[in-house]
């Protein structure tokens, strides 16, 4: 018999994990330090943050703080105990359920303790057996998670591809004629990698040709797209036909927790099936009346949205100007692809921080395919046009030397933290 620890440690820590013995602090698990900003510290150092996907600038707004602070003074964080179906509602859960149906135009909304979990949990209670499930080939990792959990049939579509995903579509209408089940879609408002919005106006237009559901991730549209902020189904002029539109609190909202939105028969039956808020305690007060805070401004300060674009216009067309790649990106959300090792990679990204004063996210192999690196950078509304100049000079630097070889060297240094 097998000794499930013994396999765990000839692993090595798995495919990322290998790696943090040298990663460990700097290039994983690092610690940004001071108020949450444009600029913050790392290792002691000021740094031009890019990482943090505070869009509109809340997680420092002062009637945020304000409300924040008045609420766990007024309630602490233990109230209400219990998971809400037994003794945790309140009449503040059932106001922003109500206020978060109403931004987003659907009849009804559910709040949930956390998007990844909520998203998984969503899938699972949607589905049964019988059904087949259509998604995105660049879906988020929660909704992966949760067609792990579906039993049925699943295809997956080359990426905003809409040829390819009404070949999927015919597959599993063929498959649903037999076993009498239904076709549930699920693509994302804002593909957070890449930036690049889900084709949600071609996908709704095969409704009329096929019988499917649609459920959206619109984690990085909510707040960011649209006139109103109501996410990319408003951009797009087709908020009206996702039947489940979901998003998390953690970005333009700065804050903990999610909601899942729809009709209201359906929204209820969520609300009785949804295993895992049924058997979670509720979430805190706290946190409730610092999201209604939230929504409030997101509805009354459209100022913080066109401050954030106009950072992430600047940002984008300066990149660009530069002769950098930034993909198809149609939202806020700014990659820069490069080309180079890991090695290369984690020197540039150590360059970045150390003598430029610049961090922001890399993505190399294997989350990628090798000697293909990307930076991940995450405007804000808090962003200053210093930060945008420097961060671009700071750039344009680097990849002259990338692109010159400077960065092969034969082992990086070992940055993990000591304990």
């Amino acid at each position: 018999m097998a000794d499930i620890f013994e396999r765990l440690r000839k692993n090595s820590g798995g495919p990322l994990g290998q790696h943090r013995k040298r990663a460990h602090g700097y290039f994983a698990f690092p610690k940004l330090e001071g108020d949450i900003g444009s600029r913050m510290k790392f290792r002691g150092k000021d740094m031009i943050v890019w990482s943090l996907n505070n869009y509109l600038g809340l997680a420092n707004h002062p009637e945020v703080r304000k409300a924040d602070a008045d609420a766990a003074a007024q309630f602490g964080l233990a109230l209400p105990m219990g998971a809400r179906m037994m003794s945790g509602n309140s009449n503040y859960h059932e106001q922003l359920e109500r206020e978060l149906a109403d931004f987003v135009s659907k009849e009804d909304s559910i709040l949930l303790n956390f998007g990844y979990q909520g998203m998984v949990s969503i899938i699972d209670c949607l589905v049964s057996r019988h059904d087949v499930i259509v998604y995105d080939a660049e879906a988020h990792a929660c909704i992966i998670d949760g067609l792990r959990l579906h039993p049925g049939h699943r295809f997956v579509f080359k990426h905003n591809d809409m040829e390819d995903f009404e070949k999927q579509l015919q597959r599993a209408t063929a498959l649903t004629e037999k076993s009498s089940g239904g076709i549930l879609v699920i693509s994302e408002g804002v593909f957070g990698m890449a930036g690049d919005q889900g084709k949600l106006k071609e996908i709704v237009a095969l409704k009329s040709k096929y019988q499917f559901r649609l459920l959206v991730d619109d984690a990085h549209g909510f707040g960011t797209l649209g006139k109103t902020g109501a996410g990319a189904g408003e951009e797009q002029g087709v908020q009206d036909q996702i039947d489940i539109y979901f998003s998390t609190f953690a970005k333009s909202m700065a804050s903990i927790g999610a909601f899942v939105a729809g009709d209201q028969e359906i929204v209820d039956y969520i609300r009785y099936n949804i295993r895992s808020q049924i058997f979670a305690k509720s979430l805190p007060m706290p946190l409730v009346l610092g999201n209604l805070k939230r929504l409030e401004l997101l509805r009354t300060k459209p100022e913080l949205k066109e401050q954030l674009w106009s950072n992430a216009l600047k940002l984008q067309k300066g990149l660009k100007e530069r002769g950098f790649d930034i993909g198809n990106t149609d939202s806020v959300v700014t990659p820069v692809y490069m080309k180079g090792g890991v090695e290369e990679a984690t020197a540039m990204v150590m360059d970045l921080r150390e003598n430029h004063g610049i961090f922001c996210s890399i993505v190399v192999y294997p989350v990628i395919p090798k000697g293909h690196i990307i930076y991940r950078l995450i405007p804000t509304s808090v962003h200053t046009d210093d930060d945008i100049q420097q961060t671009l000079q700071a750039f344009e630097i680097t990849k002259k030397k990338l692109d010159a070889g400077d960065y092969k060297v034969e082992a990086i240094p070992d940055m993990a933290e000591k304990h």
